[in-house]
């Protein structure tokens, strides 16, 4: 059954939806704007929650070298996929602010099925790419690595993407409170 629908299988669900998470994002984010139903408490809280979640992503950014070694330094000590997780505290922040059980039911969903599959995808490349290494990572056994945060390295790995979506859409939700939609 793994085959069928895991990692091994390049024509399987599982790769499908890890390559196109960030536009079922996207959708979801449409969603998220029909159904919400903020207030300027909601909004303040959850821009909050959701400024975690990216500051967890900047710092994982940071110090990671994507593709050419496993990390870890930063997060990278304490947790295997902390862009995930900064993630995971966005989308928390998201449906604080949103004020919709329906959303929060969405948005559990959406998290749970492609960010599983985005990490077996990944962990799946890292063994393959970096094989002992990875696995004793994965086992907390590899040796700690030392590496400064640096914005340049953010910045390389494209995390102003997430920034500028981030602010997009908590503009929008500002603004459906403003219009009172």
């Amino acid at each position: 059954m793994a085959d069928a629908i895991g990692s091994r299988n390049p024509r399987g669900v599982v790769p499908i939806l890890a390559r196109r998470r960030v536009p079922l994002g996207f959708i979801v984010a449409i969603a998220a704007v029909m159904v919400a139903r903020p207030t300027w408490e909601s909004w303040r809280i959850g821009l909050l929650v959701a400024a975690a979640g990216e500051a967890i992503r900047i710092w994982a950014a940071g110090h990671l070298e994507k593709s050419r070694e496993v990390t870890r330094s930063g997060p990278y000590r304490f947790v295997r996929h902390p862009l995930y997780i900064g993630s995971t505290v966005i989308a928390a922040g998201v449906v604080v602010a949103s004020r919709s059980v329906p959303l929060a039911l969405l948005v559990t969903i959406y998290m749970i099925v492609t960010i599983a599959a985005a990490i077996s995808q990944e962990e799946a490349y890292l063994t393959r790419a970096f094989g002992d290494t990875y696995d004793r990572y994965r086992r907390s056994d590899a040796e700690r690595m030392r590496r400064r945060f640096t914005i340049e390295r953010a910045l390389r790995n494209r995390e102003y993407r997430a920034v500028i979506g981030l602010f997009a859409g908590f503009a929008i939700l500002a603004l459906k409170l403003i219009l009172s939609i």
